[in-house]
């Protein structure tokens, strides 16, 4: 008798929590405990009186280990909700990312004309090094990444992956 593995699908997990010292420590220690990873993990308050916070963690796993993460985190005390953007729909993708990339002559135009292409702002400039400012969906973001390689990358900060159902409704 053979054991089918099912197989890993990414999904967009946003958990609106008490903005109380500790959550974000309990979710994590929950993922690390379980051998779960975590993809990428944004964390922003969302209310007037910064009494509740919106957690987006991007992970993978097949459909049973995916709902598994889903009841342990309903179960935490301070979580109000928790939302599969993956399963209930359409919803939007973005990040942020700060590239560096250092370079003269021909990679530094060619770094340039390929920013214009993917809409990335220069930030910061010297005469031997750009940093660009780029936005858009973790897809559009990896290309431009790759394509710096060639021209002198040096470094790379990026928010991690922020979420929202398409609509009029909140999640």
């Amino acid at each position: 008798m053979k054991i089918q593995q099912a197989e890993a699908e990414r999904h967009v997990l946003t958990v609106t929590v008490d903005n109380e010292a500790g959550i974000l420590a309990r979710i994590a220690g929950m993922f690390t405990a379980r051998g779960y990873n975590i993809d990428s993990l944004t964390v922003a308050d969302i209310s007037e009186n910064h009494a509740v916070s919106r957690i987006t963690i991007v992970t993978q796993g097949p459909p049973q280990v995916i709902d598994q993460i889903r009841a342990q985190l309903e179960r935490l005390v301070s979580v109000h909700r928790v939302v599969d953007l993956t399963e209930t729909g359409k919803h939007v993708e973005r990040e942020l990312a700060l590239i560096k990339v250092a370079g003269t002559g021909e990679h530094r135009v060619e770094a340039l004309r390929l920013a214009d292409v993917f809409r990335a702002q220069v930030v910061d400039t010297t005469t031997s090094s750009f940093i660009f400012e780029l936005t858009g969906a973790p897809d559009k973001i990896d290309s431009f990444i790759a394509l710096m390689r060639e021209l002198g990358l040096v470094e790379v900060g990026r928010t991690g992956i922020a979420g929202m159902m398409r609509g009029a409704e909140g999640t």
